[in-house]
């Protein structure tokens, strides 16, 4: 079932497979995106911990991964009563797909962009991007640049290196939470009462926990825990790439821990293969942040 390309008919495969087997897994549509396709979340009690996935077209492999963890946790709650009754307490959300317009330009093609097809497609020819490199959303903006948290900083940085228009990566709007993604995920943050969040990303193996004078001091020790039990990097984003990231957002407006981690190594997309290989050190890292919130 975990194999194989995480476009949206994959995610539908899944969805379907966890309600169906899942009757205390609820789900909820928190927004749509600007080609009507449906961003979901799955939630076991409320609040807790967050997990967040494809932001980016092209690291759809998060997508997987997260639908695969949120399965590994609902078997094990099935089996066990304790941990049933701890998630349900402490509250788990999963938004395996944040962007799945992005995802499925850079998966499946131009084509699915539909009647923005064609202006994704100048992009492309501007950037001299196959489709397989999209990034940014239907749009043409980077959704991991359009959070509220340094937004003016890199949009100056973006100026600096002429990123001025929408393209396939990089561009991060005409201003903050510009876009129905963003503002999705902002929602349902402000929404609810979470203690953590994480973003998967790929690639790299690092762990990005740090943002500004709000990054609560917890967060570099739960940081080392992470990189120690799966061999990743405990690192800290250089340029453009500081600011304007939903881990940047959670970080200054709560003041609570959260996590980029950088999945895989290689050249994004990352093959299907990658999969095997890597998801058991992404499993150890959302486990380990699931129990220590579950204790704490």
């Amino acid at each position: 079932m975990y194999s194989g390309e995480c476009d949206v008919k994959k995610s539908e495969v899944l969805e379907k497979h966890l309600l169906n087997n899942y009757k205390f897994l609820r789900r909820f549509v928190i927004g749509r995106t600007y080609l009507n396709r449906r961003i979901v979340s799955f939630t076991i009690g409320r609040g807790g911990l967050l997990l967040t996935g494809a932001f980016h077209g092209a690291e759809r492999i998060t997508a997987m991964m997260l639908y695969k963890f949120l399965d590994d946790v609902c078997i094990k709650m099935e089996n066990e009563i304790d941990f049933y009754n701890d998630v349900a307490k402490t509250g788990l959300t999963v938004v395996p797909m944040v962007n799945p317009d992005g995802v499925e330009i850079s998966c499946n093609g131009v084509k699915t962009a539909g009647n923005n097809s064609e202006f994704v497609s100048e992009c492309l020819i501007k950037s001299a991007l196959p489709h397989k490199k999209w990034q940014a959303n239907a749009r043409g903006v980077d959704i991991n640049h359009n959070f509220d948290a340094g937004y003016n900083e890199v949009k100056e940085k973006e100026r600096e290196l002429g990123i001025n228009a929408p393209m396939p990566t990089r561009f991060g709007g005409e201003y903050a939470e510009s876009e129905r993604e963003t503002n999705a995920l902002c929602e349902l943050c402000r929404e609810n009462n979470f203690k953590a969040a994480v973003a998967l990303h790929s690639q790299g193996r690092e762990i990005y926990y740090d943002y500004g004078n709000n990054t609560p001091n917890v967060s570099r020790d739960l940081a080392v825990k992470m990189a120690e039990i799966s061999g990743y990097t405990m690192s800290h984003p250089q340029g453009i790439a500081v600011g304007g990231g939903f881990k940047d957002w959670f970080i200054e407006k709560f003041k609570r821990p959260a996590f980029t981690i950088e999945v895989g190594e290689g050249e994004n997309p990352l093959s299907p293969e990658t999969f095997d290989r890597e998801y058991p050190r992404v499993s150890k890292m959302l486990n380990y942040l699931l129990d220590y919130l579950v204790d704490n």
